[in-house]
């Protein structure tokens, strides 16, 4: 998004009394200013431009802009038309077969004015979560309303989607955000803000996201709103996650046999209040990322560290899991040829 268009988007103090979650003020409204899966991008610009809009599943993960891009597209197929022409249903709405029958067909049904070869846009976000009964409703009227209206559905995993719905789509699958996308699109908002930050502070606003722009975008509004100055420790204290110099310092002491120091910078955070899931999470995390460890030992890593998420998430989250691992983590170091094949 240029610095001019977000701008101009931005709404006055005269139109709003309350200031605006940054994710929203700086929400696109056309398909330019979409940040990453340039090649799906593309396919809807040339969907906007010829009008013959079909019926769409976007999957992917969260606060990747899959909902963002239908409201870009509808703005661009539809124009002034776009309040009367679209109906949005997202997870907050009841998903039963009551609302594809009376919500949905009463708004498939409705008269409206549109530019010359558009059509009425439903957007179904969070579809996967519809019920059963509620998707084999929706085939039907589909193929019914075909003539006047379209359907475009935004979902986490597409495989929830019964298969009947998925053959009457186009289906387009967005990837995780990379790193410098994300970090191009907080610097703009930075600079839009005067937020103050260091480096840092942006290495940790990418770290705590993971690739949801949502996620990066209302971490960086809380922490600057909490503390006025964006740094790594502020972000930290704002997510509340396990700080990753604390992570570090457990796996430098894991690949020198240190048992007891890996085991008590576990405990440190232990007691700081994280749970098992979240302790383990971010070793991965930064296991992956880490550049101190040879290609091999960090696949050993990796491998121990899923295991041990594994038995956490079947209800095991103890600290003595955690023990376990680091335990497996210091032996691999200290005795290697026990772990080749």
């Amino acid at each position: 998004m240029s610095s001019s268009t977000a701008k101009g988007k931005a709404p006055s103090a005269a139109e709003t009394p309350y200031e605006l979650p940054w994710v929203e003020k700086y929400r696109p409204n056309v398909l330019d200013d979409v940040v990453g899966n340039s090649d799906t991008i593309e396919r809807l610009k040339v969907i906007a431009r010829d009008g013959n809009c079909p019926h769409l599943i976007i999957s992917g993960l969260p606060g990747i802009g899959k909902t963002t891009s239908i409201h870009c597209l509808a703005h661009q197929l539809l124009g002034d038309a776009y309040k009367e022409g679209v109906l949005e249903l997202n997870a907050s709405d009841d998903r039963g077969i009551d609302v594809v029958r009376n919500k949905i067909k009463t708004f498939a049904q409705k008269k409206v004015t549109l530019p010359p070869g558009r059509h009425k846009i439903i957007i179904l976000d969070e579809a996967d979560s519809m019920t059963p009964g509620a998707q084999q409703a929706l085939r039907r009227t589909m193929e019914i309303f075909s003539n006047t209206t379209r359907f475009c559905l935004a979902c986490n995993m597409s495989n929830k989607i019964i298969e009947p719905i998925q053959s009457r789509c186009a289906i387009l699958r967005y990837a995780k955000l990379r790193d410098q996308e994300i970090l191009k699109r907080l610097l703009e908002i930075c600079e839009m803000e005067k937020v103050e930050y260091n480096d840092d502070g942006l290495t940790a606003l990418i770290f705590t996201s993971e690739g949801d722009m949502r996620q990066a975008i209302n971490n960086l509004q809380s922490t600057y709103s909490g503390f006025g100055f964006v740094s790594g420790d502020n972000v930290f204290k704002v997510c509340d996650q396990p700080h990753p110099i604390i992570v570090q310092a457990t796996i430098r002491a894991c690949l020198k046999g240190d048992v007891d120091g890996a085991i008590e910078k576990v405990n440190q955070l232990w007691e700081q209040g994280y749970s098992a899931v979240d302790i383990v999470v971010t070793i991965f995390r930064v296991v992956k990322i880490f550049d101190e460890m040879p290609e091999y030992t960090k696949l050993e890593y990796i491998k121990e560290i899923g295991f041990t998420h594994m038995r956490i998430l079947e209800g095991v989250g103890t600290l003595i899991q955690l023990a376990g691992l680091i335990a497996r983590l210091c032996k691999m170091n200290s005795k290697p040829d026990l772990f080749k094949v």
